[in-house]
């Protein structure tokens, strides 16, 4: 279905609200804004922006709670935006118009006062290994995507939207467009230089090929469009797996790892925050509890005294 039918379904349930359960006006608002939210996600993700409500899955729905999570929306706001959305679903099943919810066996936790996850050196060695091993175009992309993810902390979000254009050689800086549009000029290193020149001179080109229309974004797909975050979260996991990581890797994990990293190695925390592109310090304090529990494992490893 397009965006139109999209629209037309979350009017049905709306209605349903409205009539049949006889939810108050506030309610229905706050349906229809997690509903909104949700359909402009899966737009922006889905291929040619065709949205199918009916394969929608648990994978898709977690990208989408890591958004939400990215954009700073508390445990309490993404609890209740969960609960809309699997109640949307149920109407949909109801009504024959899906046979599945993804949001069913969805679980918070990982969204409460947990801190951020973030790889170990030996994790990040695996995944670099495993793309520097592969000569192929795409491989050469994910060389360099993984590159960019790790040696400047943008956003998922960030990275797709990164153009040819906004990436200078020579000054070894990538400018990002973040939230609200604001602009950062972040620093890349010599092994990012080498990933952009190869996959610049090696395979882009040949990506672009296969469309006939010139494309600007730096990050493109096998059928030279443009990667979508769905398809970097794809490739990421994918790479995990290869890489033999236990769990699922997200671009958001490589965010935090970059963090934390910078802060470990005594980096300065406005720094960090303007790095990150937050727009409050206290966004970026929270890793600063991941180094001091990095620090407290580390005396616990290895100070004589640490335990009993």
């Amino acid at each position: 279905m397009d965006a139109k039918d999209a629209e037309n379904v979350k009017q049905l349930f709306l209605d349903y609200l409205r009539i049949e359960r006889q939810y108050s006006v506030e309610t229905q608002k706050a349906y229809k804004s997690d509903m909104t939210e949700f359909l402009s996600f899966l737009t922006k993700t889905q291929t040619n922006q065709e949205i199918d409500l009916n394969k929608i899955t648990t994978f898709d729905v977690r990208v989408f709670l890591s958004e939400l999570y990215e954009k700073g929306d508390d445990a309490r706001t993404i609890a209740r935006k969960v609960s809309s959305l699997r109640s949307f679903y149920r109407f949909l099943i109801n009504n024959e118009l899906v046979n599945d919810n993804p949001f069913v066996g969805i679980t918070l936790q990982k969204f409460g006062k947990h801190l951020p996850r973030y790889f170990y050196q030996k994790e990040l060695n695996s995944m670099f290994d495993v793309v520097l091993a592969d000569h192929s175009i795409l491989g050469i992309r994910n060389w360099l995507l993984l590159e960019m993810l790790y040696g400047t902390g943008a956003r998922v979000s960030e990275i797709v939207n990164m153009t040819r254009q906004s990436v200078d050689q020579r000054a070894r800086v990538v400018t990002i467009t973040g939230k609200g549009n604001k602009m950062r000029i972040v620093p890349f290193g010599q092994y990012a230089l080498d990933a952009l020149e190869q996959y610049l001179t090696a395979s882009r080109p040949l990506l672009v090929q296969k469309q006939q229309l010139p494309n600007e974004y730096l990050f493109l797909n096998q059928r030279g469009n443009q990667l979508t975050t769905a398809g970097v979260e794809y490739i990421l996991k994918q790479i995990g797996k290869q890489a033999g990581l236990t769990q699922d890797v997200t671009a958001h994990m490589f965010r935090h790892t970059f963090a934390t990293d910078l802060l470990n190695n005594q980096a300065d925390l406005r720094t960090v925050q303007q790095l990150l592109g937050h727009s409050s310090l206290s966004t970026t304090q929270i890793y600063t509890h991941v180094t001091t529990d990095a620090l407290q494992q580390s005396y616990r490893n290895f100070f004589p005294r640490a335990s009993e």
